[in-house]
């Protein structure tokens, strides 16, 4: 099976329009075992997906060493990798269940080549493709943000700027949960791409207004995490949704209810709608869902490639629910 590869920024790496989240498989429940794993990303592998994501944080290193472990069976040239950098794994012996380690910020200069060199031994690979700065955005440290940002305005962002020139890197950016400090640091710096989790979905749309446009001027790409809402748009009964991983609040259980309706009236599952939604944008590389199940990975993968009429998009506009935005040329449609 193949799926459409987008390139990323001014950069010479693509990825398919579908990449593979790799939070699940490192943070999955306890009776999620190393095989389970393997069999995620090799199902992934088989539907045609080429981009993969971790990050230290995810298991506390589980999910690089799971997927890593997994992709060295697969040809080095063939799928991009991305990780993150800004949270060291450190010694932690009084930890419990969590191996014997803990996180500590560390958003220095040095701090970004040594987070990178952790990460490679974890995933027994020679190089990472895409490295990102993780979490430097209020959404994660609230009032101690300015500092955070301060450091790592001065530190792992130059540090990576350095590493892509240096050849070690092919491309770096942020991963954060709101956009406003993606606007920031395009106009500071120079990346190449932003993953941005849950801030421009079928339930959200603020990006179209300045950062989209800003990337899009800059060209700059962005990888849309979370395309679900971190469940909302992907589950049908309210106790089981979450928002922003927490428990969902009334307006926004109403909104997605509302989204759904329209999908079901124009015969499309809610969650191709919020797969390829983001992907008509023509600043979005590519959307990666997690994925704990097989299962989960062989319907997403079959949502971004589904059919879905133009109709849909302009009634999901004229109900004031989702923005119509102009079609990249590849997007899926049937009219």
């Amino acid at each position: 099976m193949s799926i459409e590869r987008r390139r990323l920024g001014r950069t010479n790496i693509e990825v398919t329009t579908l990449g593979l989240g790799g939070g699940p498989i490192g943070k999955a429940p306890d009776g999620m075992t190393a095989e389970d794993a393997h069999k995620v990303v090799d199902t992934a592998w088989m539907a045609g997906v080429r981009y993969f994501d971790t990050a230290p944080l995810y298991g506390l290193g589980r999910s690089e060493e799971r997927l890593g472990s997994k992709l060295a069976t697969f040809p080095r040239d063939q799928f991009v990798l991305s990780s993150k950098v800004g949270r060291l794994l450190v010694p932690d012996p009084e930890g419990e269940g969590s191996g014997g380690l803990k996180v500590r910020y560390d958003y220095s200069y040095e701090g970004a080549r040594a987070s990178i060199e952790r990460s490679l031994a974890r995933l027994g690979l020679e190089r990472i493709n895409i490295v990102l700065s993780h979490d430097i955005d209020t959404w994660t440290h609230a009032e101690a943000q300015p500092g955070i940002y301060a450091e790592a305005a001065c530190g792992i962002l130059p540090a990576l700027a350095d590493l892509r020139r240096q050849g070690v890197v092919g491309a770096w950016g942020l991963g954060v949960n709101e956009s406003a400090v993606c606007s920031r640091v395009l106009e500071e710096f120079e990346p190449d791409c932003f993953l941005l989790a849950g801030r421009f979905t079928l339930l959200e749309q603020a990006p179209l207004d300045d950062l989209l446009p800003r990337c899009m001027e800059r060209g700059v790409s962005i990888i849309i995490g979370g395309p679900f809402n971190s469940g909302l748009l992907a589950v049908g009964e309210r106790q089981a949704a979450t928002y922003d991983y927490q428990p969902v609040d009334d307006e926004r259980w109403e909104r997605a209810q509302r989204i759904r309706s329209i999908c079901e009236a124009h015969g499309v599952d809610i969650r191709a709608a919020a797969l390829q939604y983001p992907l008509r944008h023509p600043a979005v590389a590519s959307v990666i869902p997690g994925a704990w199940r097989v299962e989960e990975v062989e319907v997403n993968a079959a949502f971004v490639q589904s059919p879905i009429p133009d109709s849909l998009w302009n009634d999901l506009d004229s109900a004031g629910l989702a923005r119509k935005i102009q079609r990249h040329p590849s997007a899926a449609t049937s009219g």
